[in-house]
């Protein structure tokens, strides 16, 4: 393997797929454990820091200047209750779990913890690349994907993450997530280097000459290469990749569940319209897209799929002259999020993949138990929102519980390196990860890290 991970596709005439990508864990079919679960996570990333005590951890009778802002409203558990921003959620809120007790330990803009000190510098989804391989060895979809709002709309803004979100930690940069529309190696590995008529005879002339290496091929390899060659074509020619990005291919009542258009408020994104709920526009109308895109690649074969839903700070709600306040800030995305989020739930028990698919959503940071003068909430380190659905988890759990203020957990603190292993425990299976020789020992390390208690996951 180390030897043909040297090679490239295109020194046999199909461009840059490398083999590494292609051959993926093609290892394990020949007798070796599998240390992939079969399971999908999807984590939808809330730039900006979202205030807990406007989502899943409202304080109503808190002191006046703290108390949640908007109605707080029943959920579907008897005796919890959610911010009335989120009420589709609230009805829903027997299927997923939240966490009241967990904290980022960060009051920064930045990627954290999707990239930090708890994931070894890597996102979370290269360590999950670096045990399934980059692309799947029968279709050649990405494993490891990150979606931005260009990826559904191509009128908003371009990418922008407050860090590397392709990091790669200590391995290669061979395992950097797939990012459409970003550019990067894979997605330049997709676009033909020479006209289609020339590709098309260079591969007849291969085939000419594969099947006389075959002839005389006595340990395999030349055959194998064979399969990587296919691969590569269909993955050059448009195969699943391409059909899972294109939305057009769902139904269209599937289409209109996902759809948040209808939360589009005021002007069209753009830098100037900052202070205003323009500004906040690039989420509401594209979430519900991102969300059905992330199901559609997660059906195809994508194992970890990281939405970066927000353009700049859009949940980071300080009431200054580029932030909204907290009442005007969560009409402006709160609804979208919730529309989104339950209907990706919906969707999921609806295909019978709620233990297939998990998606876990969070921030950065929380806010301040605190208003500030003008209404808004600042950055908060030591307690943040986390909800989680799916890959098999317990549902309608509570998990942990914050002061009276909703600024301290009071018992079970989790932090990133809980959540962490919780994530990568629901797609790599550690027993199973052990028994191989050689396995990543950072994978290993990440993995001997308790998960959050109380989600199902030993």
């Amino acid at each position: 393997m180390s030897r043909r991970e040297l090679l490239r596709v295109g020194t046999l005439g199909l461009g840059g797929l490398s083999l590494s990508s292609l051959l993926g864990v093609k290892a394990l079919a020949n007798g070796q454990p599998n240390p992939l679960t079969g399971k999908s996570v999807i984590f939808l990333f809330q730039q900006g820091g979202p205030s807990q005590l406007e989502t899943f951890d409202p304080k109503p009778d808190a002191p006046l200047g703290v108390r949640s802002v908007g109605d707080v409203i029943p959920t579907s558990l008897p005796g919890v209750r959610f911010s009335g921003w989120i009420p589709r959620l609230a009805k829903l809120a027997h299927k997923i779990s939240v966490v009241r007790s967990f904290h980022t330990g960060n009051s920064g803009h930045n990627i954290q913890p999707i990239v930090s000190d708890s994931s070894k510098q890597a996102n979370i989804g290269v360590h999950y690349a670096r045990v399934a391989g980059v692309t799947r060895a029968n279709s050649g979809i990405p494993t490891n994907v990150v979606l931005f709002p260009r990826s559904v709309d191509p009128d908003v803004p371009g990418p922008e993450a407050r860090g590397n979100i392709s990091a790669t930690g200590p391995y290669s940069k061979s395992y950097a997530p797939f990012i459409p529309g970003k550019g990067g190696q894979l997605q330049d590995d997709m676009n033909l280097a020479m006209p289609r008529e020339r590709f098309f005879e260079r591969r007849k002339l291969l085939a000419g000459l594969d099947s006389l290496n075959r002839a005389i091929d006595a340990n395999g390899e030349v055959g194998a290469l064979d399969d990587i060659q296919q691969q590569a074509a269909e993955v050059l020619l448009g195969g699943g990749v391409s059909r899972a990005l294109d939305l057009s291919q769902e139904d269209a009542r599937t289409l209109a569940l996902y759809d948040t258009s209808r939360y589009v408020r005021g002007k069209k994104w753009n830098s100037v319209t900052r202070g205003t709920k323009g500004y906040y526009n690039a989420q509401a109308g594209t979430l519900g897209k991102l969300l059905l895109q992330a199901r559609r690649l997660c059906e195809a074969g994508s194992g970890y799929v990281t939405i970066h839903a927000s353009y700049a700070g859009v949940w980071d709600m300080h009431a200054d002259q580029n932030n909204l306040n907290m009442r005007d800030g969560m009409e402006a995305v709160g609804y979208s999020f919730d529309h989104a989020v339950a209907a990706f739930i919906e969707d999921c028990e609806a295909r019978g993949l709620s233990d297939k698919i998990m998606l876990v959503c969070c921030g950065e940071m929380g806010r301040t138990p605190k208003l500030n003068e003008r209404g808004g909430r600042d950055h908060w380190a030591r307690l943040a929102p986390l909800m989680i659905y799916g890959g098999g988890i317990e549902r309608g759990r509570v998990i942990g519980k914050s002061d009276r203020l909703g600024g301290e957990p009071i018992t079970d603190a989790y932090n990133p390196r809980h959540l962490i292993s919780s994530i990568l425990r629901t797609v790599i299976d550690p027993g199973q990860l052990r028994l191989i020789p050689n396995a990543p020992q950072e994978i290993l390390e990440l993995l001997d890290h308790p998960p959050i208690a109380g989600i199902g996951l030993s």
